[in-house]
């Protein structure tokens, strides 16, 4: 790979990160915790299988962001009545609250990632 393409590729990076730390500057919730929220609103009593194949996470990684929005109230967790080893998540009111304050247009995007997300 040639050098100025590492080179994009670490400024794409760190135009990233910076979002990332904005975001969650603003919202107390990382990228991962703030889609979660969005799918739960729109996917209410998921399993944590589900969460990790909707967000394209390894079911390991669902794990710590579900643990996580639950640490801080946002999800709840119910027993499957059929399955006492399954479990199904939806958001608290909480969390309602939450997603209801984020206004995500109002984030600036870095000048990079303006360019690369532009729509057609």
């Amino acid at each position: 790979m040639e050098k100025t393409k590492i080179c994009k590729i670490r400024e794409i990076y760190r135009a990233i990160t910076a979002l990332e730390s904005l975001f969650e500057k603003q919202y107390d919730l990382n990228i991962n915790e703030a889609m979660l929220l969005c799918h739960l609103k729109d996917h209410a009593d998921i399993t944590s299988g589900e969460i990790a194949e909707s967000l394209q996470l390894t079911c390991s990684n669902a794990s710590k962001v579900i643990a996580s929005v639950e640490k801080k109230k946002l999800v709840r967790r119910r027993l499957d009545k059929n399955d006492k080893r399954q479990m199904h998540f939806s958001l608290t009111k909480m969390g309602e609250e939450r997603l209801g304050r984020m206004n995500c247009d109002s984030i600036e995007l870095p000048e990079l990632l303006r360019s690369i997300t532009a729509e057609q």
